[in-house]
């Protein structure tokens, strides 16, 4: 991800979850946190079941999230600072009189969000664990729609999946299924059809669903056996390369230990230094052996114009 693509993903996430957003610029937002994402980002668990216990107004927390860290220390550096107006010698003596106390400054924590920060870790945590599930209509114009006629929507179900190519190197794929609970026909790349589409939670007027030829589970199996049929033909060198690997630093590993066992003084000093090589070798096996890891990221019931 780009810092362009971070800052629309944190600004669709702050309107989401209803924060203040207090200042904003194409590279930072200062927010003050909604109860729900401050539950979810500040880890205050003793805060926020003392605020339960005693059902307070909760005071959440701001925080200055910036998003292209270069482009918005331009920014900072390019705008004039203005000075506070000093106080005159009344208004300092008025204010001792009736013992007026400045009101403490906020902190405002930043967070530089890039890809790989431990925040924007957080925000994507964040986001999977509230919104994997969604149930969404095609929005269509108001010329398509004819006041007298009903259009046919059909009820798609998609699946986003992250497959994990892994051994001591790392390699990710997004593949995104969208699976007819009408004909059970699949495609591929079902995301890049819902972004040319409007989508909304309200179902539109004048509209009928088709009814369903198959199940959630049958449905959810088409994309299950679509993705392994597709792994299948996938070239597998590298995991090849990567046992290759594994036996070169397991034979390393044995060079190094096996002289150490002969010249042992004695059984138990033998034993030991068995039980450390048993523990190096299941690092090292977790370390290079190649495997292959699908998860599902998010899902949702798509309601789209037309049958297919």
């Amino acid at each position: 991800m780009n810092s362009k693509e971070i800052h629309r993903f944190v600004q669709r996430y702050l309107e989401a979850t209803q924060c203040s957003i207090l200042e904003k610029s194409p590279y930072h937002f200062k927010v003050k946190l909604s109860p729900a994402a401050d539950r979810e980002l500040t880890n205050r668990h003793y805060y926020w079941s003392f605020i339960d216990r005693v059902n307070e107004t909760p005071q959440t927390m701001s925080f200055l999230f910036v998003t292209d860290d270069d482009k918005y220390n331009e920014l900072v550096e390019s705008t004039p600072v203005v000075e506070p107006v000093a106080k005159t010698v009344e208004e300092s003596s008025f204010e001792r009189a009736y013992g007026l106390v400045p009101k403490p400054i906020a902190r405002v924590p930043r967070e530089h969000l890039h890809y790989g920060s431990g925040r924007l870790e957080q925000l994507f945590q964040s986001t999977q664990d509230n919104g994997s599930y969604v149930c969404l209509f095609q929005e269509l114009s108001a010329k398509a729609l004819h006041p007298y006629a009903s259009r046919p929507y059909t009820v798609w179900l998609g699946v986003n999946y992250c497959v994990e190519f892994s051994s001591d190197r790392k390699r990710e794929e997004i593949h995104s299924l969208g699976i007819s609970l009408v004909t059970g026909h699949c495609v591929e790349s079902f995301q890049d059809r819902l972004e040319q589409i409007k989508l909304s939670p309200r179902i539109p007027p004048n509209i009928h669903i088709a009814k369903n030829g198959i199940a959630y589970a049958k449905a959810l199996t088409i994309a299950e056996q679509t993705i392994e049929r597709k792994l299948k033909n996938y070239d597998y060198r590298w995991a090849e390369d990567a046992q290759g690997r594994l036996a070169e630093e397991l034979a390393r590993l044995a060079s190094y230990y096996e002289p150490m066992i002969e010249h042992a003084q004695d059984d138990e000093h033998r034993e030991n230094i068995r039980s450390i090589i048993h523990k190096r070798e299941e690092e090292i096996r977790w370390q290079y052996e190649p495997r292959i890891t699908v998860s599902v990221i998010n899902c949702g019931l798509f309601h789209l114009d037309g049958i297919d």
